[in-house]
């Protein structure tokens, strides 16, 4: 008879996890298939005390503990037996990849109501256009993708590109059918040259989903191309076309600028303490980030792995400083009963996190732009010698919505004007348009000064402090390996308006090494 398999420890259990979380940062946590939490955007903690795999987790709508029995492989992802505190039935919980776990059969379904919907919307107030080829069938050569639908409004020589997206789809995808919906117009054109004429390019977004979409096409050429926005609802058929010149009110968050220098002085004996607990190799490539007056972190080539927070003790006006440690959404509070966890989760970054790391690491490939941030941010002239590198804030202002996945800095040239960088490591044909939206917002912080003179919101907030900014808009870069720069970028880039003054900064595959430029475009 084969003996039972060994049953894995408190710590085995706890690196399960973790891996599986490194490997899929926006994994979800379900119960009997509802969503509890996404790590995308909520946090967990881990605990091997006392020989038990304690998993914490939390939200802004829900907090929830369980003791970890058993982890085992699944099809999607991973399946969790738990038990909760103070019940001896043990309960199911799984761990995917991805949110949208929907079927095939589902989304083609919706798809394809979709299609209907809009055949009959257009159909019925086409102003005499006639709907040819409206479909939303793959095709990768082209970069169209199945959750958009695609089709030409003809009448005569004259006709629209249609882009439009259903309210099924998921949010990223709804944001993206402008991206799709520009290389649809390039396509249209270019198989119609000489036949007819493209005037422009209609897109059809869910109703209440078109924020993102409106603030993009606002900054779109008029000379290219004309624009219209219909926002599309799904259930009565009707179809409303949005203004798109009214920029409206950009939903963004602009905190004051802080010392970064006093907030790592108020921590340091706590730092110097933990920074005596690392192995040697790591001690000395670690980064000190510090991230708001009260916390600072540590960072090993961008990825953050332990943060000290200055604040109140639980239950008391006494204040304390707290560690949690962990990597990606893992904020592991570090006490006595986690010094083993703790001592492994270093010595596995210690040996994962280096520049000449396999790349099937998980831990090596987490968080590659912020990687690329830790190379480039002590040297911005390396991108354009213009630029500054004393003063680089990242992601300010942030986005209401969160993280986007795609890393923003704010610098300054030497002749004080703003420079708005995109860092993206992978292959990504939404970067022109995801950038735009922080060039869009970055803009409209500074703008104040160009109109009357008067210190903008970004200067009244303490950024840029002793220079005198220029008032013209902000410069816009995209920096991305070479080899990691979508074929599809220049096309979409050729279609904003002439006021974003954009260059195209192509690096180096081998940056984590040693990072030059391969080559750069410009506007």
């Amino acid at each position: 008879m084969p003996a039972d398999p060994p049953i894995p420890s408190a710590l085995e259990l706890a690196r399960a996890l973790d891996d599986f979380l490194a490997r899929h940062p926006r994994a979800v946590l379900l119960e009997e298939g509802r969503v509890l939490f996404d790590l995308a955007t909520d946090r967990y903690s881990l605990s091997t005390a006392h020989g038990r795999c304690v998993l914490h987790l939390w939200s802004e709508e829900r907090n929830m503990v369980r003791t970890i029995a058993a982890v085992r492989p699944a099809k999607d992802g991973l399946r969790l037996q738990v038990r909760r505190l103070g019940s001896p039935r043990p309960g199911l919980l799984s761990l995917v990849a991805e949110r949208d776990r929907r079927a095939p059969a589902a989304l083609d379904m919706a798809r394809n109501a979709y299609l209907r919907t809009v055949e009959q919307a257009l159909t019925r107030d086409g102003e005499g256009f006639t709907l040819e080829g409206w479909r939303s069938a793959m095709d990768l050569e082209h970069s169209f993708g199945p959750g958009y639908a695609r089709g030409m409004l003809v009448r005569g020589q004259r006709c629209w590109a249609v882009a439009g997206v259903n309210a099924a789809e998921t949010p990223s995808t709804i944001d993206g059918v402008l991206t799709t919906g520009l290389l649809w117009l390039d396509y249209c054109r270019e198989r119609n040259a000489g036949k007819r004429v493209v005037q422009g390019l209609k897109v059809l977004a869910p109703a209440g989903r078109t924020e993102t979409t409106r603030a993009r096409m606002a900054w779109l050429s008029r000379e290219a191309a004309q624009w219209e926005l219909h926002e599309m609802d799904e259930g009565s058929g009707q179809l409303v076309r949005i203004d798109i010149e009214d920029r409206g009110n950009l939903q963004m968050r602009l905190s004051h600028a802080f010392q970064p220098e006093a907030a790592v002085d108020r921590l340091r004996p706590s730092l110097e303490a933990l920074l005596q607990r690392l192995p040697d190799g790591m001690r000395q490539r670690a980064a000190v980030v510090a991230k708001s007056p009260d916390e600072v972190a540590l960072a090993l080539h961008g990825l953050e792995f332990a943060r000290l927070r200055y604040g109140y003790a639980p239950d008391s006006f006494q204040r304390q400083t707290a560690i949690t440690f962990g990597a990606g959404a893992n904020q592991t509070l570090l006490d006595e009963n986690n010094e083993a966890w703790f001592l492994d989760l270093m010595r596995r970054l210690e040996s994962s996190r280096t520049p000449g790391g396999s790349a099937r690491d998980p831990l090596y490939r987490m968080q590659p732009e912020r990687w690329l941030e830790s190379v480039l941010k002590t040297d911005l002239s390396v991108l354009d010698p213009a630029l500054r590198s004393d003063f680089v804030y990242t992601q300010a202002p942030s986005f209401a919505g969160g993280d986007r996945g795609i890393l923003d800095l704010l610098a300054v040239t030497r002749t004080g004007r703003l420079a708005v960088l995109e860092l993206k490591a992978e292959e990504d044909m939404h970067l022109p348009l995801q950038a735009l939206d922080y060039w869009i917002r970055v803009h409209a912080l500074h703008r104040h000064a160009a109109d009357d003179r008067e210190p903008s919101d970004l200067e009244r907030s303490g950024y840029f402090p002793g220079v005198a900014l220029d008032p013209r808009p902000p410069l816009l870069y995209f920096v991305a390996p070479s080899l990691h720069v979508h074929p599809t970028m220049e096309t979409v880039l050729r279609y904003l308006s002439p006021e974003i003054p954009w260059t195209l900064i192509a690096l180096n595959e081998g940056w984590r090494q040693d990072c030059t430029v391969v080559f750069r475009k410009r506007a």
